[in-house]
């Protein structure tokens, strides 16, 4: 048996560029596959793509900035697979590269909805889940910025700090369980169709999407099961 057979995961975001390796390998591991994104045609695409049965691949699209939304996916995935173990979330995106002085606010805001509000919904969503369930996982993907700040990406690396903290406050909450919460911090992620349209390029402080996959494996894996409130960093 593998380490995670049967072991239903949540995951948000999973038509991103890192997604589909982390799905793949959850479901190499045998997982059942909880996927959302925004775009249902991509997670159509990649419950094709792993030729799953319908009892081990649930793709749906959520709008994860709308609370009731998300409630009525983490219930709707109980009612259907009997519990969820694992929510890992993979929801993703950047602006930046300005002056601090100079940077839009508005920046922030979109920012703040896409890299914070959905981990509060999703983590509100599936507390008592993932804390009912022996496995319970959360796991959040961060970038470096979130502790080292620059000062073109101060909205970026505020979001991503704000959703660590979220992450941290999670892990405490979870005190006294068997559920997990955790961080993966990457510099930036290397994906394969990146090193496709650049094979010569060296991507020194960039992290293979393929490598994520598998550190969040081992913290959806019992061998993790004391890790919770903890970064595992994945870059230089």
């Amino acid at each position: 048996m593998s380490k995670l057979d049967s072991r239903v995961i949540a995951i948000a975001g999973a038509g991103g560029g890192l997604g589909p390796s982390v799905v793949r390998l959850l479901a190499e591991k045998g997982a059942m596959i909880a996927a959302t994104d925004i775009s249902q045609e991509r997670l159509d695409q990649l419950g094709a793509d792993l030729v799953l049965s319908d009892q081990r691949y649930d793709g749906r699209s959520v709008d994860l900035l709308d609370e009731n939304a998300t409630r009525r996916w983490a219930t709707d995935l109980r009612e259907r697979f009997g519990r969820v173990d694992g929510l890992v979330h993979l929801v993703g995106g950047w602006r930046g590269g300005e002056p601090i002085a100079e940077a839009p606010l508005s920046d922030y805001e979109w920012l703040h909805d896409l890299l914070v509000r959905t981990v509060q919904h999703t983590t509100r969503a599936f507390h008592d889940a993932l804390v009912s369930s022996e496995h319970g996982r959360f796991v959040l993907v961060s970038s470096s910025q979130a502790q080292r700040p620059d000062g073109t990406n101060a909205s970026y690396a505020a979001a991503k700090a704000a959703a660590e903290s979220w992450t941290l406050a999670l892990a405490g909450s979870f005190e006294e369980t068997p559920a997990t919460a955790n961080i993966v911090v990457v510099n930036a992620i290397l994906t394969a169709r990146m090193r496709e349209q650049n094979p010569d390029k060296p991507f020194r402080t960039f992290t293979a999407a393929e490598e994520i996959a598998e550190a969040i494996c081992f913290i959806c894996s019992d061998a993790a099961a004391k890790m919770n409130g903890q970064r595992l960093s994945l870059h230089p």
